[in-house]
C-alpha cells in the first residue's frame, strides 16, 4: 500500500533549518529498504497559486487554499506492507526533520 506522508511546518515555530543532511541520510535508508517512491520540498506558500474553474469562469488567486500558521512544507510517498510499519517510519522522520508529520494511505 502507498502512504502519503506531509511534512508540517509551522510559521510561530519553525523546525530546525539545519537538518538536510540527517534527512538525506533518512531518505538513503529508505531507498535501501524500498519503502521509497517519491519526495519533494515545496516552495513557501506565498509562491501558492489557487485555481477554481468550478463555475462559469475560472478564478486563479495568488497564494495559498488557506491561510494558516501551519502549512505543507513537503511530502514523501511511501510504499509499505502495513500502517504500523509507516507510523515507525513517520516517527523517525519527524524526529529527522523537526517537523510534523501526517500519514494519510491513498485509496
Amino acid at each position: 500500500m502507498q502512504y502519503l506522508v506531509s511534512v508540517i511546518d509551522d510559521k510561530s515555530n519553525p523546525g530546525s533549518e539545519d537538518r538536510l543532511p540527517a534527512i538525506s541520510e533518512f531518505n538513503e535508508r529508505l531507498i535501501a529498504e524500498g519503502y521509497w517512491v517519491f519526495a519533494g520540498g515545496l516552495a513557501d506558500t506565498t509562491a501558492a497559486t489557487v485555481i477554481d474553474n468550478r463555475g462559469e469562469k475560472a478564478v486563479v488567486t495568488d497564494g495559498p487554499f488557506v491561510e494558516s500558521k501551519e502549512y505543507l512544507a513537503g511530502v514523501w510517498i511511501w510504499e509499505a506492507s502495513d500502517l504500523d510499519v509507516v507510523l515507525k517510519l513517520a516517527t523517525e522522520a519527524s524526529k529527522v526533520c523537526d517537523r510534523k508529520i501526517e500519514v494519510r494511505p491513498f485509496q
